[in-house]
């Protein structure tokens, strides 16, 4: 089960934070399985800016570890683990699984519940999944917030609502804490970080143009677009030095686990069957 602690800022040097190998319809299909299943799990969408916070922090570092799933949504993660000889098939992002997961559940009927990002904002990004696949059960939207004295009714309200799989947009690692903290109170809930993906969806933020984001500028479009966050961009200079010197180290050991990052073996399906404390939450 994962940590529930919120982390300690404690610095670590530590075993490698986990990539798996899965294209978003793989992921998907991993995620529609554990549904099916019953089974609880938190999901992690990893950029850059979520590993560098998590090499000052172990506590973080411990709850991306333990997630079921940890898809490379920042291009740097693909382009980090692919200078250490490791392979990733693609991008993932918290949007774009957002997006499928709402196209498979309509298909097969499990509810969602949006939770996050400002007041209104669910409530749009609802809509617009609804529109763009008829049938959609999104069975709650909430703004809340990620401080724990909000944990109770947020909790309440999902377990209320049925959902069976949960949309979080607190932005990292708000989200990935709020899911490692709440998650043993939510059985038979799968849930999963997605950042800005809500006001993208929404349509409050436009998304990069297609070119930009295959030639892997989406970062710079969202620069332009939202210049406060520029502190936040801080951190990319800082992972390109340690992935560069991170891969080095893994060539000259040989060590595919000496980096900061390690693809983990993600044979499809594989450990969304595999039994688990928590798994099983739901008849």
């Amino acid at each position: 089960m994962p940590p529930t602690n919120a982390p300690t800022g404690t610095p670590t040097r530590q075993h490698p934070l986990p990539v798996d190998a899965l294209a978003l319809g793989a992921t998907a299909r991993r995620i529609a399985a554990l549904i099916a299943a019953g089974q609880r799990a938190q999901v992690v969408t990893l950029n850059p800016e979520l590993v560098m916070r998590a090499q000052r922090d172990a506590g973080l570092a411990q709850i991306i570890r333990a997630a079921r799933l940890v898809t490379a949504d920042g291009v740097g993660v693909i382009w980090a683990l692919r200078l250490a000889g490791q392979r990733i098939p693609e991008r993932v992002t918290g949007v774009d699984l957002a997006a499928t997961l709402a196209a498979q559940a309509a298909a097969s009927g499990a509810p969602i519940f949006l939770l996050g990002a400002a007041p209104g904002v669910a409530q749009a990004a609802a809509l617009a999944l609804i529109q763009r696949s008829p049938g959609l059960r999104i069975v709650g939207c909430w703004a809340g917030s990620p401080h724990p004295r909000d944990d109770a009714e947020a909790t309440a309200r999902i377990r209320a609502s049925g959902a069976r799989l949960a949309l979080v947009a607190y932005g990292a690692p708000a989200q990935e804490l709020w899911i490692a903290r709440n998650l043993p109170a939510l059985p038979g809930v799968v849930a999963l970080g997605v950042g800005g993906a809500l006001d993208l969806l929404a349509g409050h933020i436009p998304r990069a143009p297609g070119w930009m984001r295959a030639a892997g500028l989406e970062w710079l479009y969202r620069l332009a677009r939202q210049p406060w966050r520029w502190r936040r961009m801080l951190a990319l200079p800082r992972f390109a030095l340690l992935a560069t010197a991170s891969a080095a180290h893994v060539w000259l050991t040989c060590a595919p686990d000496a980096g900061i990052l390690a693809v983990r073996d993600s044979t499809e399906d594989a450990r969304a069957h595999e039994p688990r404390s928590e798994s099983h939450d739901r008849p």
